[in-house]
């Protein structure tokens, strides 16, 4: 169970961090049977150390793909590859990281809840819950496509909510987002830091994340914690999320605090999430724990943190029941993020879903996955110079850059702030007496502000 007292959480994410380092020691193995990948750790979240020279000869990459790309990527151990590294579209699923952005909508209905509870304590239970069911997309261990500049997603036609995001920065890789409905306003200003180790790789979010409940306008500020993407080449690979998730009210201080367990020997505590709801005296109120990937329940409690009397355990979030079978493993909101259903009157031709990379994967076709994708990088770095050689900077569309700069635990930020344009652009759209029917997948997709790339080239 995560300490009762929130001036404790320091110390215990130092012994988090401190206990990964020993974990990747106990749970990890050098592969010393593999010819040329000596020292190389691989780790098997569900045995020991003894069948690791087998789970490395495991996973998705075929041996000749597997072997190419880590001669490639030696070279960058204990670097930030976000955006360094070409990487090969055997690993990528087939929806874009804006649209990954937008899978947090999908139990929106916790929102609702929280907007409409009298319980402040209440409220802050039911939002951290919904920012923990976003976890159950990050589980996938597929990569989503990087966004193009400029490239954007649109979600509507689900709970009355709005959904816009853009790709406003290519380096550093920068995505901004608005989505609200009559209950909340969300926005989001995303970038990730890494730390490639070989086998593995640390994501640091440098985001910083805001919701607005509007029936009383109270500001909740998210601060995630870090993730470890495991066996990226050599063996099945796997997510791990160990650290700590701080959700502030920034309204009345109230604070939810939750430990994201690390994943131990065979398995043991993998998923887990401890913590409180604590007030702005920093006592707890209520108990939160359960399983990242499948549910969150919750219990009043004391000020020793101890569940009162008369109460019971309830659950407040269950993790919906995917396809079976599923390529990807997405959800049925997975699905319904990259259909035509979920987007708005007259798309943007700049939308994730108009991608010929995304589109020819999603297809099964990776050799015109593959062509696609080099084509559209090819595209962005001609542009890129054309937009140089005029003397021109890129300008957002929904998002403005602001003078703010947001300090983060693993670095500064650059804030973007929502324009408020895309509103009064959907409005026109809707306004509108024109009956024009387009088949929006015949559209091209057309992030590009500069359109001549011929004279870069």
């Amino acid at each position: 169970m995560a300490p009762k007292d929130p001036k404790q959480s320091a110390g215990f994410f130092a012994s988090i961090a401190s206990g990964l380092s020993n974990f990747g020691s106990a749970m990890s193995k050098s592969v010393t049977g593999l010819m040329g990948y000596e020292g190389l750790e691989v780790i098997n979240p569900e045995g020991g150390t003894e069948d690791v020279e087998e789970e490395a000869t495991k996973g998705r990459w075929k041996q000749e793909d597997r072997d190419s790309y880590w001669k490639m990527m030696q070279k960058y151990i204990g670097s930030d590859v976000t955006s360094m590294v070409t990487l090969p579209v055997l690993i990528f699923e087939p929806m874009s990281m804006l649209q990954k952005m937008s899978e947090l909508m999908e139990y929106a209905h916790l929102l609702e809840l929280a907007d409409k509870s009298e319980d402040p304590y209440m409220r802050m239970m039911y939002s951290a819950s919904w920012f923990i069911s976003v976890y159950t997309a990050f589980n996938r261990t597929w990569k989503p496509f990087n966004p193009i500049l400029g490239e954007t997603y649109e979600l509507a036609n689900y709970h009355g909510i709005s959904f816009i995001a853009e790709q406003v920065s290519h380096h550093p890789p920068i995505g901004a987002a608005h989505a609200e409905n009559e209950h909340f306003a969300y926005d989001i200003t995303s970038k990730v830091k890494t730390k490639f180790l070989g086998n593995s790789i640390d994501v640091y979010p440098v985001g910083r994340t805001r919701l607005v409940l509007k029936r009383d306008g109270v500001v909740l500020e998210l601060v995630p914690p870090p993730s470890k993407v495991n066996n990226l080449i050599f063996g099945r690979t796997w997510i791990d999320a160990p650290g700590e998730m701080v959700l502030t009210n920034l309204t009345t201080g109230d604070k939810v605090v939750l430990y994201f367990q690390p994943c131990g020997w065979f398995g043991a505590g993998r998923y887990e999430v401890d913590g409180y709801v604590y007030n702005s005296s920093e006592e707890p109120k209520i108990l939160m724990t359960g399983k990242w990937n499948e549910s969150m329940s919750y219990q009043p409690c004391d000020s020793e943190g101890e569940p009162l009397p008369g109460t019971e355990l309830k659950e407040a979030w269950r993790v919906i029941k995917g396809p079976e079978n599923d390529k990807y493993q997405y959800t049925h909101f997975a699905h319904k993020v990259n259909s035509f259903d979920t987007a708005p009157k007259k798309l943007l031709a700049s939308d994730s879903r108009l991608r010929p990379d995304r589109y020819a994967l999603e297809k099964g076709d990776l050799s015109k996955a593959g062509f696609e994708k080099s084509s559209l990088e090819e595209r962005q770095r001609a542009e890129k110079k054309n937009r140089e050689a005029s003397g021109h900077q890129f300008t957002p569309r929904w998002f403005d850059q602001t003078d703010e700069i947001c300090p983060t635990p693993w670095g500064d930020l650059e804030v973007y702030a929502y324009n408020g344009k895309y509103t009064e652009h959907r409005a026109a759209i809707e306004s509108s007496s024109s009956d024009e029917v387009t088949d929006v997948k015949l559209t091209e997709f057309n992030p590009w502000q500069y359109e001549n790339l011929a004279s870069a080239s």
